[in-house]
């Protein structure tokens, strides 16, 4: 299974879902008084009594067979974007139909008085070189909608919120650039089943103030066997930050339900280095899953880009947040000048309330380069509500740059994993492959800079039956002021992963985050 994307700013809604999204009519009258997540819940509570029927396609062919290329030429005017004469800083782009995006999505703009849907006009767009008939045209909708606000800049519109393509979005605060997406609900993932993929079909969205810090939108999810409302209020800033309130029903069981679901890209990293010779030593949107659990660990696993599919589950009663990261921000990680992965958004879930019994679950999926989606992370409960009964989840989103932030100001973290042949050292102090394979972890932080070289730091170091240890030490990293951890270890059976795990202590006193690692199926020591 391989969630199928492009290298662009639409990238996570090339997926094998049903795509944007058939126009529903609206509950509300034109005269309403208030707008709230009520009115989109009694919506979505409604189309349990119904029939679920998918989104049909409105698009003619000369649309629908558009290249990406072509597509790309199609953009929106600045001139005629939402709220243009308006003195607010945000304003709203939408996306034209086209390619695979067949069916529209309606948009709604919501005042202090009224609901009324933002129609499809062809003026809003520059076509390029792209031919197109108004005639055929004049009953399309939109596919989706961006976001601008000036973030970096007081006198230029950057896209901020990019919405497209199931219940796929995109955030990016100052500074950053589109990596990981997020998405309203993922249903029956890495099953042998099928994935189920809900996509959001209406968007209500509050037209702000001149002096509005924030952007308030709702929206109306709906899938075979789900449906859902969601409200998401935007915080533009340093970090992006998206608060989301969801209801969600399920119209019949669900064998896994995904909450709050997270999709990134890992090709290769210093623990898994490229198979082909490349420039770039590092090529992902996210290195590496994180946890805080609702004990008060913290927990950090490196990606991988497995030989087979991959699912680890991490069992968390009440998280208090997870995440996909990108630790590394030095330019010298990556050598992209094109595609900038040193100012990826990490994203960073921050539950609100208790959610109860459940687990964190990582899916990772091979992938062959770096257009594919490859990674997913979401939390599942352990016991899903009844068909129609309602389901909340909310919880704060974090679009940030700062990775320690989550750690808290004294734990120590893991800045890197490095993956190796491992080596022995001959009498003639020569070194020698033995067909092992080595790890090197390092660990930085203010709980260990504080400490002498010579101070008792030890790991508390654990590994399943599935390998034969072969050394295991721990060294003073001065360059960093923290320590470097070594183990090297030989597969008993390669067709079974291997999981480890490793904190620095400082006798009963816990100084880092645990280091959780698992070495895939069909890892071949490296030569």
């Amino acid at each position: 299974m391989i969630l199928k994307t492009v290298k662009a700013s639409v990238r996570h809604s090339m997926l094998p879902a049903a795509l944007c999204l058939a126009c529903t009519t609206s509950l509300f009258s034109a005269q309403v008084l208030a707008f709230s997540l009520d009115d989109v819940a009694s919506q979505a509570k409604g189309l349990l009594d119904k029939p679920y029927t998918a989104p049909a396609s409105n698009l003619p062919n000369e649309l629908r067979t558009l290249s990406f290329k072509d597509y790309q030429q199609i953009k929106a005017r600045e001139d005629k974007y939402e709220w243009a004469g308006s003195k607010t800083p945000f304003k709203l782009s939408f996306y034209h139909q086209g390619m695979h995006f067949e069916t529209p999505v309606k948009i709604n703009e919501v005042t202090a008085t009224s609901v009324n849907e933002i129609k499809y006009d062809p003026e809003r767009f520059d076509f390029g070189d792209v031919k197109v008939d108004k005639d055929a045209t004049k009953d399309l909708g939109y596919a989706g909608f961006r976001v601008m606000y000036p973030i970096n800049d007081k006198d230029k519109l950057d896209e901020i919120m990019s919405v497209l393509g199931a219940s796929y979005y995109r955030v990016v605060g100052k500074d950053q650039v589109y990596g990981t997406s997020a998405r309203g609900l993922a249903i029956d993932t890495a099953l042998p089943s099928g994935e189920e993929f809900p996509y959001f079909r209406e968007f209500w969205i509050e037209r702000p103030k001149a002096g509005d810090k924030h952007l308030v939108m709702y929206a109306l999810l709906d899938s075979p066997r789900a449906t859902g409302a969601y409200r998401f209020i935007l915080r533009p800033g340093k970090d992006a930050i998206v608060d989301v309130k969801s209801k969600v029903f399920l119209r019949e069981n669900v064998t896994k339900l995904g909450v709050a679901p997270l999709t990134s890209m890992f090709l290769y990293g210093s623990n898994q280095r490229s198979a082909k010779a490349n420039y770039r030593p590092a090529l992902h949107d996210a290195n590496g899953l994180a946890i805080h659990t609702g004990s008060d660990e913290h927990i950090w696993r490196p990606l991988n880009n497995p030989q087979n599919l991959g699912v680890s589950t991490f069992q968390v009663e009440n998280p208090k947040g997870f995440g996909l990261l990108q630790r590394g921000r030095d330019f010298a990680q990556y050598e992209d000048l094109d595609d900038h992965y040193e100012e990826r958004p990490s994203v960073w879930i921050e539950p609100k309330g208790e959610w109860g019994k459940g687990k964190v679950e990582l899916v990772e999926i091979p992938t062959p380069d770096e257009t594919n989606d490859n990674i997913v992370a979401f939390w599942t409960p352990d016991e899903q509500p009844k068909p129609g009964e309602p389901m909340e989840f909310d919880y704060r989103m974090h679009w940030t740059k700062d990775e320690r932030a989550q750690l808290g100001p004294d734990l120590a973290w893991v800045k890197q994993t490095m993956r190796s042949a491992g080596e022995v050292k001959q009498p003639n102090l020569t070194r020698k492959l033995d067909g092992s394979i080595a790890l090197l972890v390092d660990f930085e932080g203010p709980s260990l800079e504080a400490l002498k070289p010579d101070a008792a730091v030890a790991s508390n170091f654990s590994i399943n039956d599935n390998a034969e240890v072969l050394d295991n030490h721990l060294q003073y990293n001065k360059a960093t002021k923290g320590w470097r951890m070594t183990v090297r270890f030989k597969v008993k059976d390669p067709k079974q992963a291997v999981e480890m795990r490793a904190a620095l202590v400082e006798g009963d006193k816990t100084l880092s985050e645990t280091w959780s690692y698992q070495l895939p199926p069909n890892t071949v020591a490296p030569q």
